[in-house]
């Protein structure tokens, strides 16, 4: 997939999705570049971040978790929350927070690509 146009329909995408005023914006959204099919001496990079401020520590830990592959016996952290995957579908899942601050939660999904890993808070 060529970069340029990933980073394009990055911006055009963000710009209206994530803090925006209509509806329930999305808190933040983080795009790895990563290769599930790559040795795992290969790091994936954040490609893209908007409304977060990630570190390469927590990208790697978030990776390994989906590298392993056991969705629903283990959680993930990313920044100060702790999240449950709650359901899983072909190309994603999603998943809770348990540590949340506020009554109702935090909620994330996690979109699978080829060469990237998509993540939304909400």
């Amino acid at each position: 997939m060529e970069w340029g146009f990933v980073h394009k329909a990055w911006e055009k995408w963000t710009s209206i999705n994530v803090g925006s005023s209509t509806g329930e914006p999305l808190k933040s959204a983080l795009l790895i570049n990563h290769d599930p099919n790559a040795p795992s001496r290969l790091l994936s990079i954040i490609a893209e971040q908007e409304g977060i401020n990630a570190t390469p520590t927590e990208v790697s830990q978030f990776v390994d978790f989906v590298r392993r592959n056991k969705l629903q016996s283990e959680n993930f952290t990313i920044g100060q929350n702790q999240y449950v995957v709650t359901s899983i579908h072909e190309n994603c899942f999603c998943a809770r927070s348990v540590t949340a601050s506020e009554p109702a939660g935090e909620g994330a999904i996690i979109m699978h690509t080829s060469a990237f890993l998509f993540r939304c808070i909400v």
